[in-house]
């Protein structure tokens, strides 16, 4: 097969599946870090965007190109590896940093639970 145009139509589905749902990922991460507020909760929907989205798309890369040359093609896998590594430990250092940030700060903005035992939040002064 040379052309997209031979494609049988269960394969253009499940590519076209495949696809969306990796752009609706990436689409639903980028909203959700326009619209939360704080900076640790912006943290959580750009990661399972980036990666979930990827995976999607990566996945219908492979199935189209493997039908298009009739052989299996696995480089979009490198993208997925790399992506899928450096975006959850970037974010994990930049909540690290901003934590260490707020702390060393006196910040009210750390989470409860990132709080060192027997920390109070600093009261606001009127």
């Amino acid at each position: 097969m040379t052309h997209a145009a031979d494609m049988p139509v269960w394969a253009a589905l499940l590519i076209a599946f495949f696809l969306l749902a990796g752009s609706a990922l990436t689409l639903a991460g980028s909203i959700g870090l326009v619209r939360l507020k704080r900076f640790y909760d912006r943290l959580h929907p750009p990661t399972l965007g980036s990666s979930g989205g990827v995976i999607g798309i990566v996945i219908a890369f492979t199935l189209f190109f493997s039908m298009l040359e009739s052989t299996l093609v696995l480089q979009a896998f490198l993208i997925f590896v790399f992506v899928g590594v450096t975006t959850p430990v970037t974010f994990m250092l930049l909540a690290r940093a901003a934590l260490f940030r707020d702390r060393a700060d006196g910040s009210g903005d750390v989470p409860a639970a990132a709080r060192r035992e027997g920390e109070e939040p600093p009261t606001a002064q009127a």
